[in-house]
């Protein structure tokens, strides 16, 4: 009788990774990893019977024009922020140069903290390719698309996605006494680095986005649209790190960043 219970169980937990399974490839299939610019009407459908929501969503279009959504896989907030921070330098040569000598050097700021060579290589090269891809030139329009080809092919995407994760998990090794203080529970700043930022899929909170903002000097302003109540319907806006002028706008809904563009 245990062992049909247990087969049960068994076949029951393999069911639901089918199911699990199923429903990330149909994410895959229909779902690029950064979207085309859209009018920020194109959320109105998703909240028209939330009443919270549409109130939020009416003063968010008060101060933002447009978004590009990021494929919700757990990884959206690394995308957002570098595919934002990519093409705002594209826009802006004279904070280029300084950002490509800094993520130049990351490698080896990260070799002395203690970061395999071998595991660092493959994904810093790729990280440099694609900003050495998005170099402010005077052909503004082909280097904008090509940020966007680059961000939706996979190889390149994840690569970028995993050298910002390395280098936050970097930052937050640096700073431990102080980044502690952001972490629940009885959780050491070493299992907080190896079970949260490093491994793919993890979701960010704000010791994640506090971390990579300091480390590449970047400032980013993340507009939080969720049940929370505030004055007027507005949103609840958080700027990292203390100031820093932000360059990057992102949107939170629960659990997900897309990218924001001002009016």
């Amino acid at each position: 009788m245990e062992t049909n219970t247990e087969n049960l169980e068994l076949n029951q937990d393999e069911l639901i990774i089918q199911q699990q399974r199923q429903i990330e490839k149909e994410i895959c299939d229909t779902t690029p990893f950064v979207s085309e610019l859209q009018d920020l009407s194109v959320l109105d459908n998703e909240y028209s019977d939330d009443p919270i929501y549409s109130s939020k969503l009416k003063y968010l279009k008060s101060k933002y024009k447009s978004i590009k959504k990021t494929r919700p896989d757990g990884n959206c907030f690394f995308r957002a922020f570098a595919y934002a921070y990519l093409e705002y330098l594209v826009k802006n040569k004279d904070d280029y140069e300084p950002f490509r000598q800094l993520s130049e050097e990351s490698k080896d700021r990260l070799i002395k903290l203690g970061f395999p060579q071998f595991t660092l290589e493959d994904f810093h090269d790729t990280f440099m390719t694609v900003i050495q891809q998005v170099a402010p030139n005077d052909n503004e329009e082909e280097t904008l698309k090509e940020l966007h080809r680059l961000f939706n092919d996979q190889g390149h995407s994840d690569y970028v996605v995993v050298y910002l994760r390395l280098i936050t998990s970097g930052q937050l090794q640096e700073g431990a006494d102080f980044y502690q203080n952001f972490i629940d529970g009885n959780c050491t700043m070493e299992e907080f680095r190896h079970q949260e930022v490093e491994p793919m899929y993890k979701e960010s909170d704000h010791i994640h986005i506090i971390a990579l903002c300091t480390a590449l000097n970047v400032g980013v302003r993340v507009e939080y649209m969720d049940r929370g109540e505030a004055e007027g319907g507005q949103v609840t806006s958080h700027e990292f790190p203390d100031g820093l002028k932000p360059k990057v706008y992102l949107l939170y809904r629960p659990g997900h960043y897309d990218i924001l563009y001002p009016n």
